[in-house]
């Protein structure tokens, strides 16, 4: 018998809770690549979040782990495949699939600790380049999907093609983890034509694979919404919806009970996102100190272990 979590058409939080408590309630028990057993769903209803209004869907009912999730998205806005600059920051969210025994593992084991192969950012800013290391300059070679799509935006808005592909099939085996959240579309919402002045509303749909529900997507939720708000940004436009589709959605076995922990809580409100600066105007001009979040208040942590 299914047990819902309480309700709350106002919060879009209450989606993730939702889904966390069917995956638990109705899902497969499955084996899986890292050995610790998932409990899973097959491409649930998709989840929305709203961003109008500078709002960012940081969940509250643990505390998210913000600083981790800006520093690693500027890490794919600017092409990196080192996994050790993001340990250098403290951010070790990386660290396991850098290792050289976790590379040896996947026979990528003549790679130096920390080069994780043509990997998310690689993909974004240099899609059908050859990769050889993660020290090498790969500027100018391939196609650069994030130009692209901004590009699109502000010339071409109704183009159904603004599209940003991480999932490169030759590629795959060269990677330390295929991606799990594989793509996004981006979507343009004009203003009427009664409203001129009013900005464009920008929207983003992505799609995910695999998709760790304790630990993972609360990562992925706020670094799709950053994204979008930053793209917003340098293109002129306002950032409007983030919407999330996935594959197979699962709750590692060892995180049930961090899980009905959090179902317990109950969500606060959204905090928003304001920039720092005023000049912001390319997509690699942000830098960390540039993300101001305002009225994030939240539950406090809750620790589930990453598996590998």
């Amino acid at each position: 018998m299914t047990i819902s979590v309480l309700q709350n058409p106002e919060h879009d939080e209450y989606q993730y809770l939702n889904l966390i408590r069917r995956v638990l309630d109705t899902g497969d028990v499955r084996p899986d690549r890292t050995g610790t057993g998932t409990i899973a769903i097959f491409a649930p209803p998709s989840l929305r979040f709203s961003l109008s209004d500078s709002t960012l869907p940081l969940l509250t009912t643990k505390r998210t782990f913000m600083r981790g999730i800006v520093e690693e998205l500027l890490w794919f806005v600017h092409g990196s495949t080192d996994s050790t600059l993001l340990t250098k920051k403290g951010v070790k969210i990386w660290d396991g699939n850098g290792s050289k025994e976790f590379l040896e593992s996947r026979g990528l084991g003549h790679r130096r600790e920390g080069d994780l192969g043509p990997v998310y950012g690689f993909q974004w800013r240099h899609f059908g380049a050859e990769y050889v290391d993660c020290e090498t300059d790969y500027t100018g070679q391939g196609v650069d999907q994030l130009r692209e799509c901004i590009k699109k935006i502000k010339e071409n808005p109704t183009d159904r093609r603004i599209i940003l592909s991480a999932w490169n099939p030759k590629d795959i085996p060269l990677m330390a983890l295929p991606p799990c959240h594989m793509m996004c579309q981006f979507y343009v919402q004009l203003p009427p034509t009664s409203n001129p002045t009013q900005k464009p509303k920008l929207s983003c749909l992505m799609y995910q694979r695999s998709a760790d529900l304790g630990l993972g997507i609360p990562f992925n939720i706020a670094s799709y919404a950053l994204l979008t708000h930053m793209i917003a940004r340098v293109t002129g436009t306002d950032a409007h919806e983030l919407v999330i589709q996935l594959g197979d959605a699962h709750v590692y076995r060892d995180h049930v009970d961090a899980l009905e922990e959090q179902l317990k809580r109950e969500p606060k409100p959204f905090p928003n996102l304001r920039w720092a600066r005023d000049d912001i105007e390319d997509i690699e001009d942000f830098v960390y100190s540039d993300f101001v979040v305002d009225g994030y208040t939240s539950h406090p942590a809750i620790a589930m272990k990453m598996s590998v």
